[in-house]
């Protein structure tokens, strides 16, 4: 890698779904608060759907969704100076077990020196595993804690902000990146908007970290040739268990 590119980076994605299949089993409380919101989101219309809205929306908000898998990849250097990048998924339908996973993997491994890297992860992926971690009392690993540092020191990277060169109002989705730079594309048989539905209708998390685990690679490929660096050979991508 060229000199000044970081090299202690963890490329982050997470997959949320709604906290209950189907809006009628919420409580009524909740119930009551998420059709407030509904009615928010619509622009104050009154008459909007909100059980429909809730099935296809709400696992984006980070009150009513949970996190069931997230993707985690990072560059191994090696000795003959080849790179590979190594990918694993931590995944659980007992959201406090995966956040607490997720918390001592951090804390065990990545607590030296590493930056986050997530595509949009400033507006999502961070901040929505802070507030589902506050949620259930879990305490935040020193890579997501923002409190006490300048922005100069928070060590969160973001390739669709890095895309945006200054654009205040540009989104850009990763699929649309990878595709505009040249990167190859994994063929899923699902996209981001069918996770909730696969993981209610089918149960199949197994499928849902497959999709999530490509991700984390298409994102670490995007930061690459946003640098101006080679992107990393299929044969150097491994799946791997990072607790081995």
């Amino acid at each position: 890698m060229a000199e000044g590119t970081p090299k202690k980076i963890l490329f982050i994605d997470i997959e949320t779904v709604a906290g209950t299949g189907k809006f009628a089993e919420l409580d009524p409380i909740w119930q009551k608060l998420w059709s407030k919101k509904a009615v928010s989101l619509s622009g104050g219309n009154e008459e909007i759907d909100a059980a429909e809205m809730y099935e296809n929306r709400a696992a984006i908000y980070s009150e009513f969704g949970k996190v069931i898998v997230i993707g985690l990849g990072y560059f191994a250097f090696n000795e003959d100076k080849s790179v590979e990048l190594r990918v694993t998924s931590l995944s659980s339908n007992d959201e406090h077990q995966l956040l607490t996973s997720f918390q001592k993997l951090m804390e065990q491994k990545f607590n030296q020196g590493y930056f986050l890297c997530a595509h949009n992860g400033k507006e999502f992926d961070y901040p929505y595993l802070c507030r589902r971690m506050t949620i259930h009392g879990i305490s935040l690993p020193d890579i997501l804690r923002l409190e006490g540092k300048k922005p100069w020191e928070v060590p969160h990277l973001d390739t669709m902000e890095m895309w945006k060169y200054g654009d205040r109002k540009s989104f850009t989705s990763l699929q649309l990146l990878t595709t505009v730079l040249g990167i190859p594309s994994p063929k899923d048989d699902i996209d981001g908007s069918m996770v909730n539905e696969v993981y209610y209708g089918t149960g199949d998390i197994d499928r849902i970290a497959r999709y999530c685990k490509n991700d984390v690679v298409a994102t670490a490929q995007v930061f690459l040739r946003l640098h101006q660096q080679p992107t990393i050979p299929k044969d150097k991508i491994l799946f791997v268990d990072f607790n081995e």
